[in-house]
């Protein structure tokens, strides 16, 4: 087997060529960008694409969102140096979407709204669940916008072989700019159209990948298992549950709190649930869905694959010593299947990703401040649609600087893992609202206001104090030790909270007394009655 000689020498290729096939790749999504983003000329063409994509434009645009570098470098990372334990990440990720698919979908898309605190505000008390919403949105957001930023920064660094750690701040420095540039020019537009061409380069990237791992194994996935337990030292643990959260009763927990946050987080991602917005009708937003669950479920399947290959070709230790460690396994298999120019142009791919899941991030969360905080709040619905444009944009540029700023603290850690912890945010402090306002009738903003903020505080403060920020030698301050949470995922702990919250504000509270709202969204959420035509905003 001689697909491991280009690692051996720590050759990268031509740094030049990849800077080169990077350029390529930004000038042809930015030339796409700046010819859609003409035609955003209305607030609804900034926000939801004036709600003029199909289904299937839209169920690739729904996989260019979700398939993000965390799904791409995180869970191959994951799997080569974990195994059976690093494929949890694929089954939460694509199981989640059932959640939303049945409970979510269809009934926010009949709402009829911009945002996601549109659709929780509608039976509620405008101000105070507006600005709770607004906040779950930001804190959601901007943990997937440092997932993203890390994963950008371990691309690039690999590619130019970076190891020097103020070089790789610098990368993602960079990555701030050109991501901020996207949004600001193109708008939800300009991302839907780059988010479709990247889901499309990807999935055709991890097909191109699969096909040459199968021929070099000659179809026998059992060889390939073989040489990867082979590359671990003789370990079969990669290939049996454990390896990584069956040391101890904590670590099983730990499982078993990143599952729950995988499975519920997606129904609670604010980026993923404007997309449902951006289509004209119910019909086609079910559509867009299946289209997603069919591109991502493929993808997820493929990963594992790719995950025991980068294992089996490359190896454990050279994922681990190279510059962003496990983010680093798929390029360095692209490496080894095909050389520096196959690697490149995966590369590419991946870093489109990142920009496209980037741009969708920071347009979900400058609509959530434009719009509900700006707008709603502290101007009573008075401002004008350009004066709410004017603030997203402000927003996006300062989103920029705080997510740049956080990949670089967070450049080491793994993308998939750090992504979770956002899909655990997402899950304590969206979903149990989300839900109840839709089908729970006595649900009022006291329980809407005291569930969003139980489960956004509950659970920061326990990322805070968990192992995966302070106490451990992979922690995002290694040297610190204020950890008193033993799980690196809180969900476990802040969702229930989330629910119980939501509970005990409903009983508490008093009554909203907005039951021909409440009798409104049953109607719209459950037959789309009034919504069913594309509505100008």
């Amino acid at each position: 087997m001689n697909h491991t000689h280009i690692l051996a020498q720590g050759d990268t290729g031509n740094p030049l060529l990849n800077i080169g096939v990077f350029a390529a790749f930004i000038i042809a999504t930015m030339t796409i960008v700046m010819r859609v983003g003409r035609t955003t000329t209305k607030a609804s063409d900034f926000y939801t694409g004036g709600a003029s994509f199909s289904g299937r434009q839209n169920g690739l645009a729904i996989a260019g969102d979700y398939l993000s570098a965390a799904s791409f470098l995180g869970i191959v990372g994951a799997i080569s140096l974990t195994g059976y334990d690093g494929f949890l990440y694929s089954i939460g990720f694509f199981v989640a979407w059932l959640v939303a698919l049945l409970l979510v979908a269809e009934p926010l898309r009949n709402t009829d709204k911009f945002t996601m605190a549109d659709v929780l505000s509608f039976r509620l008390k405008q101000r105070p669940v507006r600005i709770a919403a607004a906040m779950a949105t930001l804190f959601v957001s901007l943990f997937y916008l440092i997932a993203q930023m890390a994963g950008a920064g371990a691309l690039v660094s690999v590619l130019l072989d970076i190891h020097e750690k103020s070089a790789q701040a610098l990368v993602i420095a960079v990555v701030g700019v050109i991501m901020t540039a996207y949004v600001l020019i193109g708008g939800m537009k300009g991302t839907t159209y780059v988010q479709m061409i990247k889901a499309v380069l990807l999935c055709g990237g991890v097909i191109v990948m699969t096909i040459i791992i199968l021929v070099i194994v000659r179809g026998n996935f059992s060889e390939l298992l073989h040489m990867a337990v082979d590359k671990h030292g003789g370990n079969t643990a990669i290939l049996e549950p454990g390896m990584k959260y069956g040391a101890s009763n904590t670590s099983k927990l730990d499982f078993i709190s990143l599952g729950l946050a995988l499975v519920l987080g997606v129904a609670g991602l604010p980026h993923v649930l404007m997309r449902f917005y951006t289509v004209p009708t119910a019909r086609e937003a079910r559509k867009s869905v299946t289209w997603a669950i069919v591109l991502i479920g493929g993808f997820y399947l493929l990963t594992l694959l790719l995950g025991y290959a980068a294992a089996a070709l490359v190896g454990p230790d050279a994922i681990k010593e190279a510059p962003g460690g496990a983010n680093a396994a798929a390029p360095l298999l692209a490496l080894s299947l095909a050389g520096p120019i196959f690697m490149a142009l995966i590369s590419a791919v991946a870093f489109a990703t990142v920009l496209a899941v980037v741009a969708g991030l920071a347009i979900t969360a400058s609509a959530s401040i434009a719009h509900d905080i700006y707008d709603a709040v502290l101007r009573d619905g008075t401002s004008t649609l350009e004066e709410q444009v004017r603030v997203s944009r402000i927003t996006v540029i300062i989103i920029g600087i705080v997510s740049t700023i956080l990949g670089i603290a967070a450049m080491d850690q793994n993308v998939a893992f750090l992504v979770s912890l956002a899909f655990c945010t997402a899950a304590s402090a969206n979903v149990p609202t989300i839900l109840f306002s839709l089908y729970w009738k006595r649900f009022n903003t006291t329980g809407a206001v005291a569930s969003m903020y139980t489960g956004l505080i509950s659970s920061l403060v326990l990322i805070i104090f968990s192992p995966a920020v302070s106490g451990s030698p992979t922690s995002v301050i290694p040297g610190a030790d204020f950890a008193f949470f033993p799980l690196n995922n809180p969900g476990l702990v802040s969702i229930p909270l989330g629910f119980l919250a939501a509970i005990i504000g409903t009983y508490l509270g008093r009554p909203d007394n907005l039951d021909h709202l409440q009798a409104e969204m049953e109607v719209r959420s459950l037959t789309g009655v009034g919504v069913e035509a594309p509505v100008q905003h």
